[in-house]
Order: structure tokens, then sequence, then C-alpha cells
């Protein structure tokens, strides 16, 4: 498996009780987003120092060496792979 792609089941498996909890407001959501906007928000807002904190993690060591110049393109690729399973992530704090 790829390192982006495993580093982001790792932070599902070790954090999996706050991304179950999130994914049943995140599907609500998706079905009514007005009425459940503002516990989308508030669970999302838990949810981003967690993601920042593994990006940071899987990124760290590519910035340091010959490779920082794609570290920027891992870091998309590690979002993307969260999107996958949260279509929606982005739209944490957005209000409509």
């Amino acid at each position: 498996m790829v390192k982006y792609k495993q580093h982001v089941a790792d932070m599902l498996e070790v954090h999996k009780d706050l991304f179950l909890a999130f994914k049943k407001i995140h599907d609500e959501y998706e079905k009514d987003p007005k009425k459940w906007q503002k516990e989308f928000n508030e669970k999302g807002l838990e949810l981003i120092p967690v993601m920042q904190r593994w990006e940071n993690s899987l990124c760290s060591k590519s910035e340091a060496g010959k490779f920082g110049k794609f570290s920027s393109t891992l870091a998309d690729k590690f979002r993307s792979e969260i999107k996958v399973h949260f279509p929606k992530i982005d739209h944490i704090g957005m209000d409509i």
C-alpha cells in the first residue's frame, strides 16, 4: 500500500471513535446541509488538528530531505485520500 494511503488508514484506526462519530454526521450533512451544518462544523473542528498532525508526520521527513519539493504533492494526496472517506471534509467551518 502507498505510504499516504497507509497513513490515512492508520489515522482512521487510531482515532476510530472520533471518525465514526463524524462519519454519522457527515452522512446526514450530505443529505441536508442546512439542518446539520452546526453539528458538522463542531465535530469537524475536532478533526482538523488530528488530520494536521498526521499530515505533518507524513510530510516532515520528505521536507527535510532531498525530496522536499514533493512534500506539497504528498500533502495533496493525503488530503485526497481523506476525501475518499469524507467527500465534504472541506466544508468544515463553512456557513450555508
